[in-house]
């Protein structure tokens, strides 16, 4: 499998600082830029939440992290990496500045891949001179933990690109899946805009809270999802006749009347207020920080139980984490094993007595 040798981070918000965090726990070398006077601090708060996370799940020891160089161009930051993650805001004029000046100074053969929760790559393909080398590279938060990533190339992209960018996120623990046609928001953003859309509507008619909101989805299909997907849990309530009995039970149900899903709320002063206040009662005083690390946690324990699952072959995102942790495991007993080698090599045999 190709694996990454250096990398770039073009961006350190949230997700920009999620890629650094999983890159640098995995060993590789990290060069950043982010114009953000406060990039260096935001990236080192994400730093130790996945410290903390990575703890939790290898607790006999971590992998020797790579080393973090905050850059002062995006010159300096691509030059002589052979992977390139770009996780600027989500807008197409500063994309195509971003992704020129990267490819003005990035090895013509290094990877780039966009973080973009929606803008197509051939749009953003525009500004470049090597574009063939540009893939939609989606993940999700916290991205030093969710593994999914999906890819998604451009008119210009080359298969050979599509197919190294899904070797290079392999290689560091994620579930590469590459989006069949090129299509605005890929699939992942597109299911939670629906979802997001209907959750809007029914807090602005008054039909529920978002607390309330959050535990109908949390203390039932939220669970299920998370260890079988939408299609597979259906296949099941469809019974032995499986997934056509289920659609012909079902699918009239798609004509009726239930849902806003066509229409958009107007999120007017008086609708944010309502979703804020009723967020910040849910919250019960916990600081964002504390809530993350809640998350993680919770993350943390469902893909390790997944893992003990299917005779302990691990289901779902449970069977990749338990092969991410065990590769990770080798690799923090490397430099172990090559020091001790080292000494053995270098020490002097002792002499017998007599």
């Amino acid at each position: 499998m190709t694996g990454i040798r250096r990398a770039a981070a073009v961006g350190g918000g949230v997700i920009g600082a999620g890629w650094v965090a999983r890159l640098i726990l995995n060993g590789i070398d990290v060069s950043i830029f982010d114009p953000d006077p406060e990039a260096e601090r935001k990236v080192s708060e994400v730093m130790k939440n996945s410290r903390r996370a990575y703890k939790t799940m290898l607790p006999d020891g971590l992998p020797k992290e790579g080393k973090l160089t905050f850059a002062k161009t995006i010159q300096e930051a691509v030059t002589g990496a052979d992977f390139i993650q770009e996780s600027v805001p989500e807008r197409l004029d500063l994309k195509h500045k971003v992704l020129a000046e990267i490819d003005k100074h990035a090895a013509v053969d290094a990877i780039v891949g966009s973080s973009t929760s929606g803008i197509l790559p051939s749009d953003m393909q525009t500004s470049m001179k090597h574009p063939e080398r540009l893939v939609v590279g989606h993940p999700y938060n916290p991205v030093y933990l969710l593994p999914l990533v999906e890819i998604v190339g451009g008119k210009l992209t080359s298969p050979e690109a599509v197919e190294k960018a899904r070797e290079l996120y392999a290689s560091i623990g994620m579930k590469p899946v590459v989006i069949r046609k090129e299509i605005e928001a890929f699939v992942g953003d597109r299911l939670l805009e629906a979802v997001w859309r209907e959750a809007l509507w029914l807090i602005k008619d008054d039909i529920t809270t978002v607390e309330e909101l959050d535990d109908i989805m949390r203390y039932s299909f939220g669970i299920r999802w998370a260890q079988m997907g939408m299609f597979q849990v259906y296949r099941v309530a469809g019974g032995e006749a499986g997934m056509r009995h289920f659609i012909a039970q079902f699918g009239p149900c798609l004509s009726w009347p239930w849902t806003k899903l066509m229409d958009v709320p107007e999120l007017d002063e008086e609708l944010v207020d309502k979703i804020a206040n009723q967020s910040d009662e849910q919250a019960h005083g916990l600081s964002i920080r504390e809530l993350e690390r809640i998350r993680d946690d919770n993350l943390v324990a469902i893909m390790e139980a997944l893992s003990r699952q299917n005779k302990g072959k691990g289901w779902g995102a449970g069977a990749l984490y338990k092969d991410y942790t065990k590769r990770l495991s080798k690799l923090a007993q490397k430099p172990a094993t090559s020091k001790a080698a080292e000494k053995a090599k270098t020490s002097k045999p002792k002499k017998k007595k007599g």
